[in-house]
C-alpha cells in the first residue's frame, strides 16, 4: 500500500464513508447526569494479570534473503535487475526487472505472506466512449489458444482455491489480477491469465455478448422486435442509473477536455452500440504487448519459477515494439471555465434541493511520489473531519446535505485532481458555493492549519502501516498500478518513511510550506472547473428516447436479409451458450488440495465482573484491536428503526469537556476510529432465535491502549446530545448517503426486503439496512424540528451505555495481551452495566409469508431476489445448500442470467441466517430472470449436475471458507456468531462429505414445495409485472413501502 492511498482513502467524500461504514474516526455524545467511577481506583483483577505471555512470532529470513541473493544488472531468465531495494517500514523486499527482448517491466515483492498475487497490466488510454478497453477487458476472459474455452475466467472460479480473481478496467489502464495461498494454484491461474492476456479468441461471437449486439426480442420469434443487447451495455445502464455516478465522472471529463480523460472509458450506453469487432481486435494489437506490459508478483514463492513461466508462455514469442499510447498532460488553462450540465432527479432527495455544485482543480502528476503525499495531505486536511475547513464552511453551511461526488483528492490518473462541492443544494443557492470555496481557499492560505492535525495524519499513516491485512498485496498493486502505467518509479512510490520524514522536514524547516502548497495547487490554480447539474424531470425519459432513437437508425439498416441474419446470429449465440463448455482443457485443483482441517485461533476465554472477554494472541504487530457487543433485546421497539441513527452520529457529537470536533481530533490521534455499527444474526443453531445489539470497535498503537479506552470510558460516561443543529447536520449526511447508494446496491436492497417476510431476523436487518431505513431516514432528514428524534437518541444512549449487556475481545501480541486486559478492566469497572446475561431473542409476533413485490424506481435496469427458508447453520443441510448455491451460480445461473439474459451479475447463495436467496444485478429482464430462478430448481433437483460439478463448487466454497483471517480479525466469528473453531471444523467436514445425493435432497426438500416463497424487483415500471399479479409499490414515490409483513403487503 502507498502512503497516497492511505490518505486519499479517508480523504474523498469523508462524510459519506464515515456514515456509511460507521467505522471511521468519531465518538458518542450526549451527557448523563450520571458520575463516572474513578478509572484510578480500580484495582487490577487477579484473573487478567496472571494470564501469561505466549507470543511465538516467527521471523522469516526471505526478505533479507532477496536483498543478499539479488544484485543490480544481474540476468535472471532472461530479465535484466534494473533495482534492488530492501524496505523496512513494510517488511518487504522489491526487484524491478526488464525483459532484454521485449522491453517488458516486472516488479516483484519478497514478504513473508503466503497469499501469493499475480497481476499484469497494460496502459489502455481509449480514444472514445465505446468502452472499447472495458469490453475487451471482458471479451479477453472468454477463451484463449491454449485454453478454448468459452468463458475460463469463470470456469477458473470453480476449479482453485484462489483468495481473490478479478479483471478491472480504470481511465487509462486495464489490470488483471488473483491470488492464492497454494503453489499448484498460482501456476495453474498464472498459465490462463497469461495467454487469455496475451492469446486471447476474440471471436465475434463473444464480443457480441460482452460488449452490445442487435438481436430479436423472442429468439424463437424473427418478427419480435429487434432491441440492443449485451453484458457491458447493460452493465453502464446500470452505472449511469446513478446520480453521483454521472457527477463523479463529468468532472473528470470536463477538467480534462483534450485527451483520453475526456471520455467515458467504461463505456457510454449510447456510445458502445457503434464498437466494431475489428476495433475491438485492433485495440488488442496495439496495447496488450509484453513491451506495453507490466508484470506483478508477490509473496513468498520463487521468483525465477514466475519468471520462467512468463518467458516460455508469453515473451519469447514477442519482439520488442514501442506503444504509441503515452498521455500527454493536460494543456493548462488560462482562465477558470464553467459547466452545467442536466441529471434525473433524486427522488429521496427534497424536491427544492436537486442541484449539485463543485470547484475542481487539476493538480501536478502523479508520478513524485513525495508531490503525491503533499497532495494528499493537503487534500485530507481541507476536507476530512469536522474540524476541516470545508467542513466547517461547506458541509456545515446549510446550503446542502453532503459532500458532491469526487470531492477529494483523485489520483487515479496522470494528474491529480482535487474537488470540493455540496450536494442537494437549491438552485437559488447554486452560485454561493463557489464564492465560500475561494473564500475558504483564502482563508487557509492566510492562517494555515492546526499542528495537531497534521501530527494525526502522520499517525494514521504510521498506525496504516502496522495494520495487517490479509490483501496487502493486492493492494499494492492496485494502488502503484497508477503512477507505474505512466512510468514512474514504483518503488520509489513505496519508500513511506523517505517520504514522511522529507514531509516532516519541509514543514519544520518552513512554517508556511502548507499554506503555500495551498496557494500552488488552488488559490493561483487557472485549472479550475465550476461544475452544476441541474435537475431535469424527464432525464430518464430523455436518455430512454436517444436510446430508441440510435436503435431507430441502427433499424433503418436492416433489411429483410439482415433480419434474418441477426436472428440465425442470435440463435448461434444462444445455441453456444447452451453448451456445456469442455473444462478438462483448463487446469485445475482437485478436493484432496483442500487442507483438512485449519490451524486453531489462539482464543482464551475468562470473565470478568460477569462481563465475558475473548483473548486472541495473534502477531498484530505493535497494534491492539477491541470489540465489544451491547445487546438491544430489551431496547424499546420503537427505537430500534433508529439504532442505524444513533450508530451513524454517536461517534460525532462529542463528550465529556470535548466537542465534536475536539473528540474528533482526540480519536484520530490516538485510534483508528471509534467504530459503532447495529448487529442481527441468527443463531448457529436455529432459525427462529437471534441476537441483535450494536458492537463497538477500535484499534490502536500498543503505546496508545490506555488513551484508547480512555476515549470509550468518556463516551460511555459523558456523552453529550445537545448540539441539535450539527446532528441535523449529520441526519441529513445519513439520509443523502443511504439514498446515494440504492442504485449501486439494488440487488442487495432486493434480497433484503424479500429476505424480510421470511425470518425476523432478516425483518429487522431490513428495518435497519434495507429500503425501510432508506425512507425512514429521507422523512427523518425532511423534518422540520429534529428535537424529537434527537430524544430518541437519548433514549437508546440511556439505555445502552447506563445499562448494557455487554461482551468483549482483545487482540494483541502475546507480550501486550496483559497490559490491554489491565486497560479494558479498568474500562468495564468505570461504566455501568447490566449484571443479567445476554439472551438471545424470538419475536413471536413474527409470521412469514410469501409475497411479490415490485418496488419501482427510475432506474435504467432492474435488481432482483427471490429468497425460500432454508436449515440453520449446524444442520447437515445447511452445507449441501452452500454446494448448491455454488453449483447453481456457475453452472445454470451464469449462463441463462448474464450470458443470455444480458444482466451483469445473477446468482444463488446462502446466507448465514439460513435463507436461500437468488438474485440479479443489473439486470434488463423481469420475469424471465424468475423463471431461470424456477428452472434452476427443477434442474436441481432432477440431479442435473455431476460429480465434478461438486467437486469444483467445494473447490469454489472453500476459497471463501479458507480464506486467510488477518490477525486483527482472527476470533470474530466467534466473538459475533459463537461459532468457535469446533463448529467451523464440523463444518468444513460437511461441505468435504456432501454427496451429490445430499444436494439433490436439500433441493426437493427445501427448494421444490417451500412453505413460502418470497420475491422482489427493484426497478422501473412495468406492464408485464403488474399483470403478472405482482404488488407494485412506488419506492421512491409518494407512497412508502409497506414493511414486508405489515397487513396488506402480499400480492
Amino acid at each position: 500500500m502507498t502512503l497516497l492511498s492511505i490518505l486519499t482513502h479517508a480523504a474523498r467524500s469523508p462524510t459519506n464513508s464515515a456514515i456509511v461504514h460507521r467505522l471511521r474516526a468519531g465518538t458518542l455524545s450526549i451527557i448523563t447526569s450520571r458520575a463516572p467511577p474513578s478509572r484510578q481506583s480500580h484495582t487490577k483483577s487477579p484473573l487478567i494479570s496472571t494470564l501469561t505471555t505466549n507470543d511465538s512470532i516467527s521471523q522469516s529470513n526471505i526478505v533479507a534473503d532477496a536483498t543478499a541473493k539479488y544484485t543490480i544488472g544481474q540476468q535472471i531468465c532472461g530479465f535484466t535487475v534494473r533495482q534492488s531495494q530492501e524496505i523496512p517500514e513494510l517488511a518487504l523486499h522489491a526487484l524491478f526487472l526488464e525483459d532484454a527482448a521485449t522491453g517488458a517491466e516486472h516488479l516483484h515483492i519478497t514478504r513473508a505472506d503466503h497469499n501469493n498475487v499475480f497481476g499484469v497490466g497494460f496502459r489502455t488510454p481509449p480514444t472514445d466512449s465505446t468502452g472499447v478497453a472495458h469490453i475487451l477487458e471482458h471479451t479477453v476472459l472468454c477463451g484463449s489458444e491454449k485454453f478454448p474455452v468459452r468463458d475460463p475466467f469463470f470456469n477458473m472460479l470453480h476449479r482453485s482455491l484462489s483468495t481473490f480473481m478479478n479483471a478491472m478496467t480504470s481511465s487509462d489502464w486495464t489490470i488483471y489480477p488473483f491470488s492464492t495461498l497454494n503453489a499448484k494454484d498460482y501456476k495453474n491461474l498464472m498459465s490462463v491469465y497469461l495467454d487469455a492476456a496475451f492469446f486471447p479468441r476474440l471471436r465475434e461471437m463473444d464480443f457480441r455478448q460482452e460488449g452490445t449486439r442487435l438481436e430479436h426480442e423472442d429468439l424463437k420469434d424473427i418478427s419480435s422486435p429487434i432491441v440492443f443487447k449485451g453484458v457491458v451495455f447493460n452493465e453502464m445502464k446500470g452505472v449511469f442509473n446513478n446520480q453521483e455516478n454521472i457527477f463523479g465522472r463529468k468532472i473528470q471529463n470536463y477538467l480534462l477536455p483534450s485527451g483520453t480523460y475526456s471520455i467515458e472509458s467504461g463505456g457510454d450506453p449510447l456510445v458502445i452500440p457503434s464498437l466494431t469487432w475489428e476495433q475491438l481486435k485492433s485495440f488488442h494489437r496495439a496495447n496488450y504487448h509484453p513491451s506495453n506490459a507490466r508484470f506483478f508478483t508477490y509473496g513468498d514463492m520463487p521468483l525465477e519459477e514466475h519468471l520462467d513461466m512468463i518467458q516460455g508462455s508469453v515473451l519469447k514469442r514477442f519482439q520488442r515494439a514501442k506503444p504509441n499510447n503515452a498521455v500527454n498532460p493536460e494543456p493548462r488553462w488560462t482562465e477558470p471555465r464553467a459547466v452545467t450540465i442536466e441529471g434525473p432527479i433524486n427522488q429521496l432527495a427534497p424536491p427544492d434541493k436537486q442541484t449539485t455544485v463543485s470547484v475542481s482543480y487539476l493538480l501536478p502528476e502523479i508520478l513524485d511520489p513525495f508531490e503525491n503525499f503533499c497532495m494528499a495531505v493537503v487534500g485530507k486536511l481541507l476536507i476530512s473531519g469536522p474540524k476541516a475547513p470545508f467542513y466547517k464552511s461547506l458541509v456545515q453551511s446549510g446550503l446542502g446535505s453532503d459532500y458532491s461526488s469526487g470531492t477529494g483528492l483523485d489520483s487515479s490518473i496522470r494528474e491529480g485532481i482535487f474537488a470540493v462541492g455540496l450536494k442537494n443544494v437549491s438552485e437559488t443557492d447554486a452560485a454561493k458555493i463557489e464564492e465560500i470555496v475561494h473564500s475558504t481557499v483564502d482563508e487557509v492560505v492566510k492562517t494555515g492549519f492546526d499542528t495537531e492535525r497534521v501530527e494525526a495524519i502522520l499517525h494514521e499513516v504510521e498506525l496504516y502501516l502496522k495494520h495487517q491485512s490479509t490483501s496487502f498485496g493486492l493492494h499494492l498493486f492496485f494502488n502503484i498500478m497508477s503512477p507505474w502505467t505512466h512510468d514512474a518509479d514504483p518503488i520509489q512510490h513505496m519508500k513511506h518513511n523517505e517520504i514522511v520524514e522529507r514531509f516532516r522536514q519541509a514543514v519544520t524547516q518552513d512554517p508556511q510550506f502548507l499554506q503555500n502548497k495551498v496557494k500552488q495547487y488552488l488559490q493561483d490554480n487557472k485549472h479550475r472547473l465550476v461544475l452544476t447539474m441541474k435537475p431535469r424531470e424527464d432525464y430518464e425519459a430523455g436518455i430512454k428516447a436517444k436510446e430508441d432513437q440510435l436503435l431507430a437508425l441502427k433499424l433503418g439498416e436492416v433489411d429483410d436479409a439482415r433480419r434474418k441474419e441477426l436472428f440465425e446470429q442470435g440463435n448461434a449465440l444462444a445455441e453456444e451458450q447452451s453448451k456445456k463448455p469442455d473444462v478438462s482443457l483448463l487446469p485445475t485443483l482437485t478436493v484432496s488440495d483442500i487442507e483438512t482441517s485449519l490451524p486453531p485461533v489462539d482464543i482464551r476465554r475468562i470473565t470478568y465482573e460477569n462481563t465475558p472477554i475473548i483473548c486472541i494472541t495473534a502477531p498484530t504487530n505493535g497494534v491492539t484491536y477491541f470489540r465489544s457487543l451491547i445487546s438491544t433485546e430489551k431496547l424499546d421497539k420503537e427505537l430500534l428503526p433508529y439504532l442505524p441513527l444513533f450508530c451513524s452520529i454517536v461517534t460525532h457529537m462529542g463528550a465529556g469537556e470535548m466537542d465534536y470536533r475536539q473528540l474528533s481530533q482526540k480519536v484520530e490521534l490516538k485510534t483508528g476510529g471509534l467504530g459503532v455499527s447495529e448487529h442481527a444474526s441468527n443463531h448457529y443453531s436455529s432459525t427462529e432465535k437471534f441476537e441483535q445489539g450494536i458492537v463497538l470497535s477500535s484499534y490502536c498503537l500498543d503505546r496508545n491502549i490506555h488513551d484508547m479506552f480512555d476515549l470509550w470510558a468518556v463516551v460511555f460516561n459523558k456523552l453529550r446530545l445537545d448540539d441539535l443543529e450539527h446532528f441535523g447536520e449529520l441526519v441529513k449526511q445519513t439520509a443523502a448517503a443511504l439514498a446515494s447508494g440504492l442504485a449501486d446496491h439494488g440487488h442487495g436492497y432486493a434480497m433484503g426486503h424479500s429476505a424480510a417476510s421470511i425470518r425476523s431476523a432478516s425483518k429487522l436487518k431490513e428495518q435497519w439496512n434495507g429500503i425501510s431505513q432508506v425512507l425512514l431516514m429521507k422523512d427523518v432528514a425532511e423534518s422540520s424540528d429534529l428535537t424529537a428524534t434527537l430524544d430518541k437518541m437519548r433514549a437508546i444512549a440511556n439505555h445502552l451505555l447506563s445499562n448494557g449487556r455487554m461482551r468483549c475481545s482483545l487482540n494483541s501480541t502475546g507480550a501486550t495481551m496483559n497490559g490491554a486486559l489491565n486497560e479494558l478492566g479498568e474500562f468495564l469497572s468505570g461504566i455501568a452495566s447490566s449484571t443479567e446475561d445476554q439472551h438471545l431473542v424470538t419475536d413471536s409476533l413474527f409470521f412469514p409469508k410469501s409475497l411479490k413485490t415490485h418496488l419501482t424506481f427510475p432506474f435504467a435496469v432492474n435488481y432482483s431476489s427471490r429468497c425460500l427458508p432454508g436449515p440453520a447453520f449446524v444442520e447437515p443441510a445447511y452445507a449441501s445448500s452452500r454446494l448448491l448455491a455454488k453449483i447453481l451460480s456457475g453452472k445454470f445461473l451464469h449462463r441463462e442470467i448474464r450470458e443470455k439474459g444480458g444482466a451483469y451479475g445473477g446468482g444463488a447463495k446462502i446466507s448465514h441466517d439460513g435463507l436461500f436467496q437468488f438474485y440479479s444485478y443489473r439486470d434488463p429482464k423481469t420475469l424471465e430472470t424468475f423463471d431461470a430462478f424456477d428452472r434452476s430448481i427443477v434442474w436441481a433437483a432432477n440431479g442435473s449436475f455431476t460429480q465434478q460439478d461438486l467437486d469444483e463448487a467445494k473447490l469454489s466454497t472453500f476459497s471463501e471458507v479458507d480464506k486467510p483471517v488477518a490477525p486483527g480479525s482472527q476470533g470474530a466469528r466467534e466473538f459475533l456468531f459463537h461459532v468457535t473453531d469446533e463448529l467451523y471444523q464440523a463444518h468444513r467436514q460437511r461441505l468435504l462429505n456432501a454427496s451429490r445425493d445430499h444436494l439433490v435432497e436439500f433441493a426437493r426438500e427445501y427448494l421444490q414445495n417451500p412453505k413460502y416463497v418470497a420475491s422482489t424487483i427493484l426497478g422501473p415500471p412495468s406492464e408485464e409485472v403488474q399483470k403478472d399479479g405482482w404488488n407494485v409499490i412506488a419506492g421512491a414515490g409518494e407512497e412508502a413501502p409497506k414493511s414486508p409483513c405489515q397487513k396488506g403487503a402480499t400480492a
